[in-house]
């Protein structure tokens, strides 16, 4: 079997008038075979979409800057400009009754329930200094649509698959968009070591090389 290997990609900043899948065909598509995966930052895509907000922008309510006192400080929703942006687009009643059933869910001994409950964009915003300057003084959203996007990145550099991953420094890899026949759980544990580097590194596409042999072996 082909040995399987992670290779970060550079590219310059990208913003809102780059097509994220034509930022990749230029920077990784050289590189890329029909046997490859590739990923990309889930900030990155949601930034290359305009999913963005400053927070001087957001009108911060009562109700968010008490629900952030009960996020981890590592969170982004622990700050209240964080927390109001969920609040924007997911409903501050939703989010309000999330964040209680998660206090109760933790009295039993179960976990993530806030996560589950608050809307998907609970576990994929990016408060400020969470994503690649210039952008790290912006709030970023969750991507939109992203199996589409990831499997028109597939499509367009002719790999095995794509996929938009959350992935962190705290050994948490999400998946967030993948195309048709990639088993994104398996490919996830291979970023548990967070390949991308959105800050100076500029490296929010990775590639892994021979990920089809590797999904074939390791799939029953």
């Amino acid at each position: 079997m082909a040995e399987l290997n992670i290779l970060p990609v550079p590219t310059r900043i990208l913003t809102d008038t780059d097509d994220i899948t034509e930022a990749i065909a230029y920077y990784a598509g050289a590189q890329v075979t029909t046997d490859d995966l590739v990923c990309c930052a889930e900030s990155v895509v949601a930034v290359t979409q305009g999913r963005i907000a400053r927070p001087e922008e957001l009108d911060i309510s009562g109700a968010a800057c008490f629900a952030c006192r009960f996020i981890p400080d590592y969170g982004s929703l622990a700050s209240p400009h964080g927390m109001q942006a969920l609040m924007d687009v997911e409903g501050k009643w939703r989010v309000l009754f999330a964040l209680f059933a998660g206090f109760l869910g933790k009295l039993v001994g179960k976990s993530g329930l806030f996560y589950q409950l608050g809307g998907k964009e609970a576990a994929l915003i990016d408060d400020v200094t969470g994503t690649m300057p210039p952008f790290d003084k912006c709030i970023v959203y969750g991507p939109a649509e992203p199996d589409e996007v990831a499997t028109r990145i597939r499509d367009r550099v002719g790999a095995f698959g794509g996929m938009i991953a959350d992935v962190n420094d705290l050994r948490r890899s999400r998946v967030v968009g993948v195309s048709d026949g990639v088993n994104g759980e398996l490919a996830a544990k291979l970023l548990l070591d967070n390949p991308f580097g959105n800050a100076s590194q500029k490296t929010p596409i990775c590639i892994i090389k021979n990920y089809r042999q590797y999904q074939e072996t390791h799939t029953a």
